[in-house]
């Protein structure tokens, strides 16, 4: 190569870096890219243990569709999240909103020690110790939260806590219209 010339391969990984960036840029930008869509949203609600926490009423298919508009809440103990959306949960509770609990991945003795400790705002509380039900609902991990409505369908699927912006421009609306 001659001297003081410049070979055109040099400017590949800067166009190809430039290329992947702007598809980055635009995608993150893109309606619903923060958003984990449901396989189960608009399709009656996938298996649910029969097994119960210790104490408290299973969850039964007749509950989960018995017309009420129904939360179902994957939660643990060992969760930081799942604590700090807990007085979510009771207040919408005393609100009158139908809410049942899975535990999972969780030890027994620490999850009834939870309730016991910070309320119970739950109707039954399912226990998934191995997290069978939550592969079954496709969770990825705690807290999730699925909004049913009367006929046990799925018509929401939030990921996260239920607090904070999210929660008030996704959820509530969500959660708002099932009730309606």
């Amino acid at each position: 190569m001659a001297k003081g010339r410049i070979s055109p391969l040099m400017f590949v990984p800067p166009v190809v870096f430039a290329i992947f960036g702007a598809l980055f840029f635009f995608g993150l930008g893109r309606e619903g890219a923060d958003r984990l869509e449901s396989v189960f949203e608009g399709k009656p609600h996938p298996v649910m243990t029969e097994v119960a926490l210790r104490g408290y009423d299973p969850i039964t298919p007749d509950m989960l569709a018995d017309g009420q508009v129904t939360l179902v809440n994957f939660w643990a103990s060992w969760c930081p999240p799942c604590r700090l959306e807990h007085p979510k949960l009771l207040e919408m509770a005393e609100q009158g909103i139908k809410i049942v609990g899975v535990n999972f991945k969780d030890q027994e003795a620490q999850a009834l020690s939870y309730l016991e400790d910070d309320g119970n705002p739950f109707a039954a509380v399912a226990f998934d110790p191995a997290g069978r039900t939550a592969i079954e609902w496709g969770v990825t991990g705690p807290p999730e939260t699925f909004i049913l409505d009367g006929n046990g369908v799925v018509l929401f699927k939030f990921v996260g806590p239920l607090v904070g912006t999210d929660y008030e421009l996704r959820f509530v609306p969500a959660l708002e219209a099932a009730l309606k």
